[in-house]
């Protein structure tokens, strides 16, 4: 697996370093080195490009605020002097954060993490792979398509779910939990407990093993935790 990638920093030095690590990585190929998210986004706009090693302190426009204009088809790594920006690249579901300085191991190990990363989405059969960001449900005597995006968690009632989506929003339909799990995609949804599905993207605050949206707090079962663990420790600092 080849994984086609473009760096983007305002300092030189930088910029050289990061594009050298990413030419010696077997794995990753360099398609272009971009002293500004503007250049990058020249470079999108006309290269298929899978990854970005991306510096968040840059002028006229952050990395944080160019990875949010984006459409999400690709995936981040954030490279900064900053430590404290470090939530905030994860809000916008980076794959990793390196802090600078670093060396070519520390590049490495981020770089795996892509590696990993993608290869569960080639290899991944038809349960957890979706190209499309939507369903389609039946609810109320109608059908409604419901945007992936929109979902903070899913809740099982015997015969019905209940999808709780965006700005206090809710769906009813008539299925079971397990049909639904089948249909989405893994590595943004995960089941937390016999009766709850959670968008991970949307996950935000933890307390003594339950998951709070808003004044909802979902529990994480023993069960699930393991998994729920691995996905943290993925990304905790």
């Amino acid at each position: 697996m080849i994984i086609r990638c473009i760096t983007i920093d305002d300092e030189p030095l930088a910029l050289k370093q990061v594009s050298s690590f990413v030419e010696k990585t077997p794995f990753l190929e360099l398609v272009a080195s971009c002293k500004s998210a503007f250049e990058a986004m020249e470079v999108l706009s006309k290269e298929k490009v899978d990854l970005m090693f991306v510096d968040i302190q840059m002028p006229d426009l952050t990395g944080i605020d160019f990875v949010k204009s984006l459409n999400k088809e690709q995936k981040i790594i954030f490279t900064t002097a900053y430590q404290e920006y470090a939530l905030e690249g994860f809000k916008v579901d980076a794959l990793d954060y390196i802090l600078k300085p670093f060396g070519y191991d520390e590049f490495l190990k981020s770089a795996n993490k892509a590696k990993t990363h993608f290869e569960l989405i080639q290899n991944s059969g038809s349960k957890g792979e979706s190209k499309d960001d939507y369903l389609f449900v039946k609810s109320e005597y109608k059908i409604r398509r419901i945007d992936l995006n929109e979902i903070l968690y899913i809740e099982g009632l015997r015969e019905y779910v209940k999808i709780v989506l965006k700005e206090e929003k809710q769906v009813l339909s008539l299925m079971s939990l397990k049909s639904l799990e089948e249909k989405l995609p893994s590595e943004r949804f995960m089941r937390v407990h016999r009766s709850f599905i959670v968008n991970l993207n949307e996950v935000q605050t933890i307390e003594r093993s339950r998951i709070i949206f808003d004044k909802t707090y979902i529990p994480v079962s023993e069960q699930y935790k393991e998994k729920f663990q691995e996905f943290l420790g993925k990304r905790f600092i």
